[in-house]
């Protein structure tokens, strides 16, 4: 289950990466970020 749940995570921030780039309007791009930063210590930072 912690496999599964670590595979969602991953498409997630893979996804929020590629659509960062694709993005002109800064002020999406730093929402972006902060999402993809919450994303990214989920992913490592769990237990």
């Amino acid at each position: 289950m912690r496999i599964l749940y670590h595979l969602i995570v991953l498409y997630m921030t893979i996804q929020l990466v590629w659509y960062l780039f694709r993005e002109k309007n800064f002020w999406k791009q730093a929402s972006l970020v902060l999402v993809l930063v919450l994303f990214l210590l989920r992913l490592f930072l769990i237990e």
